[in-house]
């Protein structure tokens, strides 16, 4: 009897087991702001702006930025601009900085709402909700300190390295197909292929520094350059890279 109990409890411990594992992961995504109505003479352009460097869109996550658009988005025209895109094969899944109204017709098109939203200030909130002449006081979590991250391997094809305390640092080279992304400044002591993102969060005043450029993108604060873009001068150089004028500038190193 107790060999049949030791045996039934054994039958059953796989049960236990969970059938799956979440996971954080980090995707670079395209943010797409409009500035005009979706119409013709938009989709066009778009189309001129994605021949410039198709591999960049092919199967790019996207985001549609909806800060500068005024007042209600009319439910046909997002529909028109999902599926202009679906068909350029981009896919857009989210919107950002969208009003309630324009949210809300974000998600009855099937979007998500993401993160960099409008911020309604604290003291308008202490306003509306506590007439008491002292504000409430606000409880803030402490802001973690920037932290740098070193890499001293090799980076290869397909691996993805991400900071997003501060800048990124790799003493090694970096293959096509490769990776970077910080939140603050590159910096590469070998050459660097593959992809650079620096400033993801915001900071324009990020910059990227590599040894010997040979990459596929350079990007800072959103603003990018594909290998087709870039001057034929400054490959193989020393150089850094950082936005002038809401331009993305490359310069050699003296």
């Amino acid at each position: 009897m107790q060999r049949q109990d030791v045996r039934t409890n054994a039958a059953a411990s796989p049960a236990s087991i969970k059938p799956f594992q979440i996971r954080g992961r980090f995707f670079t995504a395209v943010a797409l702001r409009l500035d005009t109505g979706v119409d013709d003479a938009f989709l066009a352009a778009l189309d001129a702006h994605i021949n410039q460097a198709p591999a960049f869109f092919d199967d790019a996550p996207m985001v549609l930025d909806l800060e500068k658009v005024a007042g209600t988005l009319p439910k046909a025209e997002l529909v028109r601009l999902i599926d202009g895109l679906k068909n350029r094969g981009l896919s857009v899944f989210g919107v950002q900085n969208g009003t309630q109204e324009q949210v809300a017709v974000a998600r009855a098109a099937g979007l998500v709402a993401m993160p960099g939203g409008r911020e309604v200030p604290l003291e308008r909130n202490a306003r509306k909700h506590d007439q008491s002449p002292k504000p409430t006081p606000v409880q803030t979590e402490p802001e973690i300190a920037p932290a740098s991250r070193l890499i001293t391997e090799p980076v290869r094809s397909g691996q993805r390295i991400f900071n997003d305390r501060g800048d990124l640092v790799v003493v090694a080279a970096v293959s096509a197909g490769a990776e970077l992304i910080a939140e603050g400044s590159i910096h590469v002591y070998g050459r660097l292929r593959g992809r650079a993102l620096a400033g993801v969060n915001g900071d324009t005043n990020a910059r990227i520094f590599c040894q010997s450029l040979d990459a596929e993108l350079l990007a800072i604060s959103g603003l990018y350059k594909t290998s087709e873009s870039m001057s034929p001068e400054i490959r193989n150089e020393r150089v850094q890279v950082f936005l002038r004028d809401e331009m993305l500038c490359i310069e050699k190193l003296a």
